[in-house]
């Protein structure tokens, strides 16, 4: 069996419409409104654990053996998990 010509144009037609088709069944459809509110939950609720978190462990770290008395930490990191959460969540909706 003869090898295909590489100028020949049926090949590098049918080529382009087997790419053409391809492109077409790789697009995935836009998220819907309750995906995007279901993502932004989650991102929200996991920075605020994490921020949390790592606030009430660098609180109890030093108390060991001794009364939990302040929770300077847990508020501080927590805040900064707010503002994580909402650094990377707001500029989203424009895209």
């Amino acid at each position: 069996m003869p090898s295909p010509d590489p100028d020949d144009s049926a090949v590098w037609q049918a080529i382009d419409e087997a790419e053409r088709r391809r492109a077409q069944q790789d697009k995935s459809p836009p998220p819907t409104s309750l995906g995007i509110a279901f993502r932004f939950t989650t991102e929200m609720v996991a920075a605020l654990l994490v921020g949390g978190g790592l606030g009430w462990s660098i609180d109890w770290a030093p108390t060991i053996g001794r009364p939990f008395t302040r929770a300077l930490g847990v508020v501080v990191f927590f805040v900064l998990g707010a503002a994580a959460e909402y650094a990377t969540c707001y500029p989203q909706p424009r895209n």
